[in-house]
């Protein structure tokens, strides 16, 4: 629907139960701040993980006093953004290089990429209802399917954390506010239960170059959770969580009597909601048992139609997916863990757009086996999944990973997999739509190197290559003026990152950078929106109550596209900086500097992007 529209450990705050937090957490075996689970669907502790990974625990949530998901992440190596436009506005995520509809995004484990357009609403997912994010970067579609061939990023929400009554409130420029609540208290000493609630809207600005209506948007946010244990082997949860809101902007519509075309201002809104119920079993102390329901919805629903005519029906979106999950841990002392997993969803599409209507029903079916080993130095990991898909027949997918820890603290880490992304619904069946597309595959290799020194220092880099085939490109025909979804595309990414991290009492740094080579082999033309050139530097100073941060995040120049023929968007630095003061243990006053140095930049061709503002926010305790 075109115009629809290296490593840290996390804080002590994130110290929560396992179940409490992570859909795919076993019993509680290592503190959360010492592990990742979105690797390998188990625990592993931090000097095990053998992919690449990084974590943004809640301290940095709230200290960043970011408007979405997609500003916490792109402060980091291999992420890359693009946004239509200013607040609320679509926002694709590339990672590593990586087509946006090649990572997979989870919210509390459940996979929230919508079935009719592939790329998730980051936009929509309101960083004061996110407890913690865990990025794993490289193929994963033994574990989770179609589309992780960039990687996953899991979004854990608030309410399962949240203890006692805690408010905030903020506003900025464009007439930006925001406000939320959230509490939680545990029921005696089998139960929980949590909530949280967060409020914001804009007034914009022009989303396009020469438009003059400023395009706002709203969003509420709710997210809820509970979780009980009736007997100490048996734990049961349950997740909610739901955005909805309207987002304003502006699209081209032609007039039939001028024959001219126009900008005018439009709206839509939109829905996100995912809802999981899990209960884990433990019969014994090696062997744990995990079953979940699945629920996700993603609605989009234009309120006027494209060609300015007044009657509906108008554009939508809609997709509503079922799942059921089981997963089983078999630990074999403490060096070998074996899982098992079958996941089965059924998943319903519509749309409208572009005149062209459907409605389809796709199954999936998928398994895997997974064995992760660790004794002394050596670290191993091997996956094997298949998936039948209702649409092109099976697809086998593979993991493999290996780590080696030197006697000088030195971790070398090999990995290869194979991954793979469905074809969605609107490239099968939407505008130039082809029902018997076949998956675009990915192979790719990686070597990392990671070296601690001392207790406050870390250096590490990883190197990269991956090779996708059979993408699916839209194939014109001049003669007819016609065209059709073909598998016809082929690209290579290449690429390395270095890193350094530094974590001390008061000051705390980081320094990644990103060099890679994202080609499309047909045309050896750079990818589109991906720059091959990507820095960042944050810092941060702790001074009793004051608390003092910058980062400066720079992208080289990106081609995007345009008619007749494409353009080359100009390379761009941002400078944030931040700061905290806390007037009293529970009340605590913050102030954000957005793109300090006012730069005038593109993201994605023919959208503006915000100036320099400034955002005040204040956060009370009540309990």
């Amino acid at each position: 629907m075109g115009k629809v529209h290296h490593m840290f450990t996390v804080s002590g705050a994130a110290r929560v139960c396992a179940l409490s937090s992570l859909s795919f957490a076993v019993l509680a075996q290592v503190p959360l701040d010492e592990a990742v689970v979105t690797a390998t669907r188990t625990q592993v502790p931090l000097d095990e993980v053998t992919a690449p990974y990084f974590v943004i625990d809640r301290e940095a949530i709230e200290r960043s006093l970011a408007a979405d998901v997609g500003e916490l992440l792109r402060t980091h190596a291999g992420i890359e953004l693009a946004r239509s436009g200013g607040p609320g506005q679509p926002t694709s995520l590339f990672t590593r290089g990586t087509d946006s509809n090649h990572t997979v995004v989870l919210i509390d484990g459940v996979r929230v990429n919508p079935g009719t357009i592939g790329s998730p609403a980051l936009q929509n997912i309101a960083p004061e209802a996110v407890q913690r994010i865990e990025v794993v970067k490289g193929p994963r579609s033994t574990l989770y399917g179609s589309d992780a061939i960039g990687g996953v990023v899991n979004v854990i929400t608030r309410a399962a954390s949240a203890r006692g009554l805690a408010g905030y409130a903020s506003g900025s420029r464009y007439d930006t506010h925001a406000a939320g609540l959230d509490g939680g208290r545990r029921v005696g000493e089998a139960g929980g239960l949590g909530f949280g609630i967060d409020w914001r809207e804009s007034a914009g600005f022009p989303t396009r170059t020469g438009a003059t209506d400023d395009r706002g948007f709203t969003n509420l946010t709710f997210n809820a959770a509970a979780d009980y244990a009736p007997a100490e082997a048996v734990s049961l949860r349950a997740r909610a969580w739901r955005a909805a809101g309207n987002v304003e902007y502006s699209t081209t519509v032609f007039d039939p009597v001028t024959f001219a075309s126009r900008l005018a201002p439009v709206d839509q809104d939109f829905e996100n909601a995912s809802y999981a119920l899990e209960s884990l079993w433990q019969p014994r102390a090696h062997i744990d048992v995990r079953a979940a329901l699945t629920r996700i919805e993603d609605r989009i629903a234009q309120n006027q139609d494209n060609a300015a005519l007044a009657t509906p029906p108008y554009d939508f979106l809609r997709t509503a997916r079922n799942g059921l999950e089981l997963q089983t841990n078999l630990r074999f002392r403490t060096s070998n863990e074996l899982t098992l997993g079958a996941l089965v969803t059924r998943e319903d599409t519509a749309s409208l757009s572009y005149g062209t209507r459907y409605a389809a029903r796709t199954q999936v079916e998928q398994f895997f086996v997974q064995d992760r080993y660790s004794q002394g130095r050596h670290s191993l990991v091997a996956a094997l999944g298949f998936v039948d898909h209702e649409t092109f027949g099976s697809e086998v997918t593979w993991n493999a990973e290996y780590g080696f820890t030197f006697p000088a603290a030195t971790r070398v880490t090999l990995a290869a997999g194979r991954a793979f992304r469905a074809p969605d619904s609107t490239d099968r069946f939407g505008y130039g739509g082809n029902p018997h597309l076949a998956p675009e595959v990915s192979r790719q290799v990686e070597l990392g190197v990671r070296q601690p020194l001392g207790a406050h220092h870390t250096l590490y880099a990883n190197a990269w290559r991956n090779d996708i085939d059979d993408l699916v490109e839209f194939a014109f025909d001049p003669v007819t003026f016609n065209g059709h979804n073909e598998n016809v595309g082929r690209a290579r990414i290449r690429g390395v990152e270095f890193g350094y991290a530094y974590t001390g009492d008061i000051w705390q740094a980081r320094v990644e950078a990103t060099l890679q080579d994202p080609e499309n082999l047909d045309t050896r033309a750079q990818l589109l929106r991906r720059a091959r050139e990507h820095y960042v530097v944050a810092v941060e100073r702790h001074a009793g109550r004051l608390a003092l941060a910058a980062d400066v995040t720079y992208s080289a120049s990106r081609e995007d596209v345009a008619f007749p023929t494409n353009v080359r968007l100009g390379s761009y630095a941002l400078v944030n900086v931040t700061a905290s003061y806390a007037i009293t243990p529970r009340w605590t006053v913050q102030g954000r500097l957005d793109n300090a140095f006012d730069e005038d930049y593109t993201l994605v061709h023919g959208y503006n992007t915000a100036g320099r503002s400034l955002q005040i926010a204040t956060r009370f305790a009540f309990q």
